[in-house]
């Protein structure tokens, strides 16, 4: 009973009465029926609070859930720069993937969450042209995914900024500058081609 009750209490944002399940020794990894970790639970909720209550008491930030979430994945995925940071400060690793062998970057790109593409795009070592399932890069995907507006645009120039390879091209062998053109997205095609 334990177990359905420390996920409860994650869910209801219940600080104190998580405090208690895990100093009475419940297992801060604990997860539901979906296999979502309480910390996955508590990012999916935007509770940060409860998530850093997690991480100081060894939440592991990299366990997935059935469909290959973890709670850094999807704090990327969703902008939550604050996790992300948090995270990448408690063991986030890299060579964990989404359920389309993405990053958490490629995602953060497509949704043009700005800063967390900052973050991520310089983070010591992170895979920045990682090649997810569908051959996309992330600047591939802000490319293709993005609607060309300013935050977009923002977010190659990060990526160029950060090292970023801009030539990588899809599994048809078209380049992101080429979609971009194709999108006749001009401010992209200006940055791509400097």
């Amino acid at each position: 009973m334990e177990k359905e009750n420390i996920v409860l209490y994650v869910k209801q944002n219940n600080i104190e009465a998580t405090k208690k399940a895990l100093e009475e020794g419940v297992h801060v990894d604990t997860q539901d029926e979906n296999k979502r970790s309480l910390l996955l639970l508590a990012t999916i909720q935007r509770y940060d609070e409860m998530a850093a209550l997690l991480v100081a008491k060894g939440a592991n930030v990299n366990l997935q859930d059935k469909i290959q979430d973890s709670p850094f994945l999807y704090a990327g995925a969703n902008g939550q720069t604050s996790l992300v940071n948090l995270f990448l400060d408690h063991g986030a690793r890299f060579d964990v993937f989404n359920r389309y062998n993405g990053t958490a970057l490629i995602p953060a790109c497509e949704r043009g969450h700005v800063e967390t593409v900052k973050v991520l795009a310089n983070t010591k070592g992170f895979p920045i042209d990682h090649v997810n399932r569908l051959g996309w890069t992330a600047l591939m995907e802000a490319v293709v995914l993005g609607d060309g507006s300013q935050k977009y645009q923002q977010i190659i120039q990060l990526l160029k900024d950060a090292g970023a390879n801009l030539s990588i091209p899809d599994f048809e062998g078209i380049s992101p500058l080429q979609h971009a053109k194709n999108r006749d997205f001009k401010e992209i095609v200006a940055i791509l081609s400097k």
